[in-house]
């Protein structure tokens, strides 16, 4: 986002003139309560985003509601339980939804391209290279690329889990200047917002900011996810330098008119590489390395390479080259890329360099993790 300079409130950056914003919308904000999709409601949100495309912003739209959108054309009472009947319906629902966006911005003279990705499109380079490509080339033909996580192939051990985090990573893929998430309240409050006395959180310019706040991780009955996902949607955003703004899908046109609605997420942190983002983020976690206080303190403060001496305990069956958890005396700390596995470390663990030549554990020894692998990450909220 584009410094939002007709506001008082020099923190705030506009989206009013971003030349690139994501906007997610999840499946409260497109069904009606009997699950099947809300026209109206897609049709203000496509009137919303065409004007804005008029004007010259690129959009990417990552949109849930697949699976909602099949629920009543199957017949079924609400949202399946079990992970076939939800691929199925997500196949059937996939197509009428993005049938209802054709239409619909067809009628602004604007295409649409569907955009279906898994987990596995940002755990393996080609892949992500791939998808980035294909956004990339839609965007410059003048297409709004409508993203959704793959349902109908996605398996329960490897898939984004919400299309929060997929929006997130989007982002970053796409390399947006913003992200908006618009949601079912008008944005994120210090607690339940139905109970008397909560307040509006209208900035969050640190993780320090959200110190107390009470957040549930369920979503509605037709979505996947809460407020829980959107925090941690936010963070993966502004920890790589894209601002967030959160909001009802009611204020889509003054949020991307740049005005002053939900809560504005400030960068803490600077734009990632696409592969520590791949680490951080989308990387498939094979096991855990347990850190000893100095060696959690190398990693992070002192961004150095995780060595064998540092190391306390090792969880999980892994191969040199998998992705594990860095896990230290108080908490999750990074995520990075082993050179040994799982069966190697355990005789090397709280060895020196030195020692490992010495006992002959490894002729040349290598950081277990080196910091060219490594990213850190911040616990997510539960």
């Amino acid at each position: 986002m584009m410094a939002r300079v007709n506001l008082p409130l020099a923190h705030r950056s506009g989206v009013a003139t971003a030349p690139r914003i994501v906007v997610k919308i999840g499946s409260s904000s497109l069904t009606t309560p009997d699950g099947s999709l809300d026209l109206p409601s897609l049709r203000h949100l496509v009137s919303v985003i065409a004007a804005r495309r008029a004007q010259g912003q690129q959009v990417v739209l990552v949109s849930s509601g697949a699976i909602a959108a099949g629920i009543t054309p199957l017949g079924l009472p609400g949202k399946p339980k079990d992970l076939a009947t939800a691929q199925a319906t997500a196949s059937v629902g996939q197509g009428l939804l993005v049938a209802r966006y054709t239409e619909a911005f067809a009628r602004h003279g604007q295409r649409v391209g569907q955009v279906l990705l898994t987990a596995e499109d940002l755990i393996r380079r080609t892949n992500y290279a791939n998808a980035q490509r294909a956004l990339e080339r839609l965007l410059t033909l003048g297409v709004v690329p409508i993203v959704n996580e793959n349902d109908t192939v996605a398996t329960d051990e490897i898939r984004f889990g919400d299309n929060d985090r997929l929006a997130a990573l989007v982002s970053h893929l796409v390399r947006a200047d913003a992200l908006v998430l618009l949601t079912d309240v008008d944005g994120l409050y210090d607690g339940p917002p139905s109970r008397p006395g909560t307040r509006l959180i209208r900035s969050v310019t640190s993780p320090a900011d959200l110190a107390g706040v009470e957040v549930t991780g369920r979503g509605s009955d037709i979505g996947t996810g809460g407020m829980v996902t959107k925090l941690d949607a936010a963070s993966i955003a502004t920890g790589s330098g894209i601002p967030v703004v959160l909001t009802s899908a009611g204020n889509v046109e003054p949020a991307l008119a740049g005005e002053e609605v939900g809560t504005w997420f400030a960068v803490t942190g600077r734009r990632k590489s696409a592969r520590r983002l791949w680490l951080a983020h989308a990387a498939q976690v094979r096991g855990r390395l347990h850190l000893d206080a100095g060696a959690a303190r190398a990693v992070t403060d002192g961004k150095r390479s995780l060595l064998a001496a540092g190391i306390v305990g090792v969880d999980g069956e892994f191969e040199a080259g998998d992705a594990v958890e860095l896990v230290g005396p108080d908490g999750l700390v990074a995520r990075g890329l082993t050179a040994y596995g799982s069966a190697e470390i355990p005789e090397m663990m709280g060895k020196s360099s030195v020692q490992l030549r010495d006992d002959g554990s490894d002729a040349h020894p290598r950081a277990v993790v080196h910091r060219d692998d490594l990213a850190q990450v911040r616990p997510r909220r539960r």
